[in-house]
């Protein structure tokens, strides 16, 4: 029996989920765990990271099972375009605020599918802009302005 590994789509999804679930759990392995009732900051990445270790080793051992392949190839225009679409909201956030930054991720994010529709994307910007400033700035009071004043 061979096991054909490089093209096996569950396989290296699991693999994903197994290596950031680690990931997170060694980065969090300093700080205080806390209670369930008082958690501390590693509370969450620990748990989160053990169930995403669990999921990806699901994952993985059904895919040395089913075998199936990778369809498609790489798309260069994604791989280029959302970095920099993450990397466009971290600096806009400082500088323009909340709300311009998110419509640039979302529009950045679209752009790079071959299957961009302007109304589309613009009715998404704006859904998500207003729940998004619902739930993270005054749902949970986080301290980021809607919009900056130049």
């Amino acid at each position: 029996m061979k096991l054909e590994l490089q093209n096996n789509r569950d396989f290296w999804a699991g693999m994903m989920f197994l290596g950031t679930g680690v990931g997170a759990m060694i980065v969090a392995r300093h700080y205080p765990f806390g209670t369930t009732l008082s958690m501390g900051p590693g509370y969450f990445p620990m748990v989160l990271g053990g169930m995403l270790v669990v999921f990806g080793a699901f994952i993985l051992l059904r895919g040395l099972r089913k075998k199936e392949k990778i369809q498609g190839s790489w798309s260069l225009r994604a791989l280029i375009i959302l970095p920099l679409s993450v990397l466009g909201f971290g600096t806009l956030m400082n500088l323009a605020g909340f709300i311009p930054a998110l419509a640039a991720v979302v529009v950045l994010s679209a752009a790079s599918s071959r299957e961009f529709k302007f109304k589309e994307v613009l009715l998404l910007t704006l859904f998500l802009g207003v729940l998004s400033a619902a739930m993270f700035i005054w749902g949970l009071g986080l301290p980021y302005p809607l919009i900056k004043k130049f």
